[in-house]
């Protein structure tokens, strides 16, 4: 059993990579194409919500979302079938990659809060129609790689002690690969919230996580060889995926510090230590390869530092969409989730990455 949690550190775990990367290349192609795409992010956060709620692993919310972005890029369904198949998908990708213990239940699935704002009562009938016609649409294959599925293979060589910070030898390895891990958790929420990441190979994505959460910390050289050789990518393979995860992160960065200072109150519980520095996304990309300077220390962050929590909303900020009385679909209100102020991210090449990175306690 121990072996089929933590496969990536066995021996077979060089043969089950290469089997994944294989089967990625076979993935269903996804063309966008749903009339109800401008919906898309509502129901991946309803997807991430119940998922968190029930402490599902990340590769059945992934496989969750890929399922949803599939059938959605299918099918033309109203708002509220919607809600049914976004439910299904992740009982699906949960009986999929869970045990069966943790499934969700019907009954506790009914007893969420959010499905009463939803106006939704699912029915045991009608998760089993739907769940077959999901199998019918995959031709019963949920064998479908995400993002999800190959980080904890790259995490598992993604520090060492040979890395710098900001220049410097780490002191706390394990400090460092402790926050190492929530950014890359981060960056991979972030996957989810766009269609424009499935352009990618998810083995791509993953390596593109691991890449922009070292950049982030400082942590050189960016892409070092021992990754480059295990994931079987160049840092120049991964310039466009961290790009538009690092102008997501930037803008999540902004949203919190407007928050902040709209609540000086709280500024004992500020979560980004700025040491200052301002760079471009441009310069950051195209010199991830070169060690950071000797410089002095800088100060160290509080205890409860992490990245910005992107999906930290709950489902009592969940609203569901309306639905005129002809089906059609009307606009998502602002009062959607506590992400709807964030402004919709152009993912331009030559875009300012201004924010700095954090740095951590050495």
């Amino acid at each position: 059993m121990e072996l089929e949690d933590q496969w990536w550190t066995g021996q077979l775990a060089a043969d089950i990579y290469q089997a994944l990367r294989y089967k990625e290349l076979k993935l269903p192609p996804y063309k966008a194409q749903s009339p109800q795409l401008s919906l898309r992010r509502y129901f991946a956060d309803l997807v991430a919500i119940v998922s968190n709620h029930f402490r599902l692993c990340p590769a059945a919310r992934h496989l969750a979302v890929y399922l949803l972005d599939l059938f959605m890029d299918r099918y033309n369904v109203t708002v509220q079938q919607l809600h049914v198949v976004s439910l299904s998908c992740l009982l699906l990708a949960s009986k999929f990659e869970e045990r069966e213990d943790r499934v969700p239940k019907l009954e506790t699935l009914n007893n969420l809060g959010c499905m009463s704002s939803m106006n939704l009562v699912l029915t045991k009938q009608g998760l089993l129609h739907m769940e077959l016609l999901l199998l019918e649409t995959f031709q019963w294959n949920l064998y479908l790689p995400t993002a999800a599925h190959f980080i904890d293979y790259y995490l598992s060589i993604a520090v060492s002690e040979g890395d710098l910070h900001d220049g410097w030898p780490m002191t706390c390895l394990e400090k460092t690969k402790l926050y190492l891990t929530k950014y890359v958790d981060y960056f991979l929420e972030v996957s989810l919230q766009d269609h424009v990441f499935l352009c990618f190979t998810p083995s791509l994505v993953a390596a593109a996580c691991v890449a922009s959460s070292r950049l982030v910390l400082h942590l050189s050289p960016t892409w070092p060889p021992r990754l480059q050789l295990l994931a079987g990518y160049t840092w120049d393979n991964l310039v466009a995926c961290a790009e538009k995860l690092l102008i997501a992160h930037d803008g999540d960065v902004k949203e919190a510090h407007k928050q902040k200072s709209q609540q000086p109150e709280q500024q004992g519980q500020a979560v980004y230590h700025s040491s200052g520095q301002a760079a471009t996304v441009a310069q950051y990309l195209h010199r991830s390869g070169v060690q950071y300077p000797q410089q002095a220390p800088q100060p160290g962050l509080a205890q409860n530092h992490r990245p910005v929590p992107y999906l930290s909303h709950s489902a009592a900020n969940l609203h569901a969409p309306a639905v005129s009385q002809h089906s059609g679909v009307q606009a998502l209100s602002s009062s959607l989730d506590l992400k709807s102020s964030i402004p919709s991210r152009a993912y331009q090449v030559s875009m300012h990455y201004s924010c700095a990175a954090p740095c951590f306690d050495r």
